[in-house]
């Protein structure tokens, strides 16, 4: 134990009453989005998450995180058009990509990307919420854009421009891959883009408000969130949960592969969560459309592998899946890179972050937590020359 370390320390029932990670605390309100763990539901303004997967398309949830309504059809209309015309990013922005190191993490790659955006709009000081508004349509036009130009550079392949006739998802495969997939397939990414949108005070939107709560611009908060969400722990689980698939390989070797790890007392990534405990809402939709990746793409065995594990894990643990859990597999089987899938996610978490991003600012207070301090007493300071 360092020896700044009080061993003495015992916690005083009159003092602050510290929680680890901050669970259970309530340190604002919104309007976004709840998650009930007590029902396992989520919504999204008012709406059940699963319902707006079902029947929206992501630029009609995207629509929703920002105005708080559903748009009608003349305001969807404007909305796409807005959007498509924002995609293009500047020559500047993909010499950037082209110049990083090519076995960077993408994550990196969209992190400075997004840096890099925010260095290019002279409004960067100019936070009122119409600003800001259009700001993050940007974002949400623009960072596909970047990802989709990272994931070719990393393959030494030629960039594929934006095309504005085409659906945010359906533009994404276009830029990726130079051609667009069955309508089956666009729709099990759309739905995955609108069940990762938004999910309350997770991890990087609380580090997303936190910054914006110090008055700084929506850029320098997104590059926070991203940052936040590469972290295995958070977002990086859906690669892991890839990484263990196909650690896996085959399905008659899942069960076993289980019960070892839960012996050893090995982390297994996208099962728990820290605010549902009897399941998370998101994951029924999701491994819903898995499944139908499964069935277009001839992989049943990584579903297979999915069953498998989950019923161990629920049977010995009563530990239930995440939304990384599907959502891992389904885009390996959509034919990205296993990388990709945290950047991904971020084109979907950008919508929410924004929408919290304007709602911290248009009601703001700086977040300056207290702490509860456990190390050495105060004492004297000793010259240097008396010093063991």
């Amino acid at each position: 134990m360092s020896e700044y370390i009080n061993p003495d320390y015992v916690a005083e029932p009159d003092k602050v009453n510290t929680k680890k990670g901050l669970e259970g605390s309530v340190i604002d309100t919104s309007s976004v989005s709840k998650v009930n763990a007590d029902t396992n539901s989520l919504i999204y303004r008012g709406y059940p998450v699963q319902d707006l997967a079902e029947s929206c398309r992501f630029e009609e949830v995207a629509y929703l995180m920002y105005q708080g309504e559903l748009p009608n059809t003349a305001e969807l209309a404007a909305f796409e058009k807005l959007e498509r015309s924002y995609r293009e990013i500047s020559k500047s922005n993909l010499d950037v990509i082209r110049a990083l190191p090519k076995k960077c993490h993408p994550m990196d790659s969209i992190r400075t990307a997004v840096s890099f955006l925010g260095c290019e709009d002279t409004r960067i000081w100019d936070a009122t919420p119409a600003t800001n508004y259009d700001k993050a349509i940007r974002l949400l036009a623009k960072i596909p854009t970047m990802i989709a130009a990272d994931f070719r550079c990393k393959k030494g392949l030629d960039f594929i421009p934006p095309n504005p006739k085409l659906s945010l998802s359906e533009n994404f495969f276009h830029m990726c891959f130079g051609k667009i997939p069955a309508a089956e397939v666009v729709k099990a990414f759309d739905v995955s883009l609108i069940l990762y949108a938004e999910h309350s005070f997770n991890a990087s939107t609380f580090t997303a408000r936190v910054v914006t709560s110090t008055e700084s611009d929506i850029y320098s908060a997104t590059v926070a969130g991203i940052g936040a969400l590469k972290g295995p722990l958070h977002g990086g689980a859906n690669e892991q949960v890839m990484h263990m698939m196909l650690e896996i390989a085959d399905p008659a070797k899942a069960e076993q592969w289980m019960l070892d790890s839960l012996i050893a007392k090995r982390k297994v990534m996208g099962f728990g969560h820290r605010v549902y405990k009897k399941g998370d809402s998101r994951v029924p939709t999701m491994k819903k459309y898995a499944q139908k990746m499964a069935d277009i793409c001839g992989q049943q065995k990584w579903m297979d592998i999915y069953n498998t594990l989950e019923r161990v894990m629920v049977d010995k643990k009563k530990i239930y899946p995440n939304l990384d859990f599907p959502a891992g597999p389904a885009y390996y089987m959509m034919g990205f890179e296993i990388d990709f899938f945290t950047p991904v996610f971020v084109m979907a978490r950008t919508t929410g972050w924004s929408a919290h991003i304007i709602e911290q600012a248009a009601s703001n207070r700086i977040i300056r937590p207290l702490s509860q301090y456990i190390g050495a007493e105060q004492r004297s300071l000793k010259p240097l020359s008396e010093r063991i």
